[in-house]
């Protein structure tokens, strides 16, 4: 059959229809994809999260770009030409530059180098500079510390006027947990000829992770610190128990490690290296739970919120829905970190009260205090 020239006409219009339809629809997904690589360009979910988790050398309160909101922190370096102190908002300019004794930069991941006349990076006056700046996770510490020398001075001011009245106030929270940590993990764990000159120690150190694991769900200032989740934070706490066991030590703990008792001597070839390794992995093993645990939380909460912002910038028509489930999520996790923060503090005070208790160990009491980690 041949077509008629209005049937022609009829399906080259069609066509031409099909044709423009089909051009404008690959013009709005191009401009919808564009917009969508915009908006994710715009919002850089992994930078946020490291931000918040990660150190400073100011405290960031809200905002963004023109209406970022944060407390500058002293930025104290020591450099070849003397010491240089100033604000952390002198960089807050185009070139994130100071022009001090020397001209510093701060890059990206908040580190302070030194520019020579040139704008170059000058390694080696950098790596001779001395950065003992009060950041965001050292002025968490000072205040952490100074709350609490201030609320357990006015629990011992309360024994010391009248030891025999009721506790009321912060006095009824703090002394269930001093009465645990003594007869729950301290007695039981080194025994009851030993425990009281190491219960102080136990005590701070519990008091110190908890304080600051609780400072850290609070979202805003003075909160927001990631201090347990700071790998130095937690190496020191480590190192301080590994060097307290270490000094502790008996000769029995020490003949057990190097020459085990009743171990054939081909044997202690192997075995001596392994018991040498786990005096170090113990001190390890207690530095990187505390930092990963607390870490983790906090990745995974901000995670959350970072779902909300990409999926409803983007239009997808998911925003509302991801916004409920973020939301609901966060408040779980927000949960499971509260619990967390009271179990990583006993479980900490817990395996150094261990070691303590294998470091003491004697061989006469019949009991085995060695403990596997």
């Amino acid at each position: 059959m041949i077509p008629t020239t209005k049937t022609s006409l009829k399906y080259f219009l069609t066509a031409i229809f099909f044709a423009v339809m089909s051009h404008f629809t690959v013009s709005a997904q191009t401009a919808d994809e564009e917009k969508k690589e915009e908006i994710a360009e715009k919002f850089d979910a992994g930078k946020m999260i490291m931000e918040h988790i990660g150190d400073a050398h100011e405290w960031h309160i809200w905002g963004e770009g023109k209406t970022r909101v944060a407390l500058p922190l002293p930025v104290i370096l020591y450099t070849t030409k003397g010491l240089d102190v100033f604000l952390s908002n002198k960089f807050r300019n185009d070139s994130n530059t100071y022009q001090g004794k020397n001209n510093y930069k701060q890059e990206e991941n908040n580190h302070i180098v030194i520019l020579n006349d040139a704008g170059k990076v000058d390694e080696e006056a950098t790596a001779k500079m001395w950065d003992i700046s009060i950041s965001k996770n050292v002025a968490s510490l000072f205040f952490s510390a100074i709350c609490i020398l201030l609320i357990f001075g006015s629990v011992a001011a309360t024994y010391g006027k009248n030891p025999n009245v009721a506790p009321k106030g912060i006095q009824s929270f703090v002394e269930p947990l001093i009465i645990f940590i003594r007869d729950e993990v301290a007695k039981p764990s080194i025994g009851e000829k030993h425990y009281e000159k190491f219960v102080p120690y136990l005590l701070t150190v519990f008091f110190f992770i908890l304080f600051n694991n609780l400072l850290g769900l609070i979202p805003v200032l003075p909160g927001g610190a990631n201090l347990t989740g700071n790998i130095a934070v937690t190496m020191v706490l480590a190192l301080l128990t590994f060097i307290i066991t270490t000094y502790n030590g008996t000769k029995h703990y020490w003949h057990h490690i190097f020459a085990m008792p009743g171990v054939p001597k081909p044997i202690l070839i192997i075995l001596t290296p392994i018991e040498i390794l786990g005096v170090f992995l113990k001190p390890f093993v207690l530095m990187i739970r505390l930092f990963a645990n607390m870490t983790a939380g906090h990745i995974i909460a901000l995670s959350f919120f970072a779902m909300i912002f990409i999926f409803g910038e983007m239009n997808t028509g998911a925003g509302f829905g991801v916004s409920v489930v973020s939301v609901a999520f966060t408040v779980f996790m927000g949960l499971l970190e509260l619990l967390v923060a009271f179990l990583q503090a006993y479980v900490f005070v817990l395996l150094s009260a261990m070691y303590f208790g294998s470091a003491l160990e004697t061989g006469h009491d019949g009991h085995d205090h060695s403990i596997d980690i």
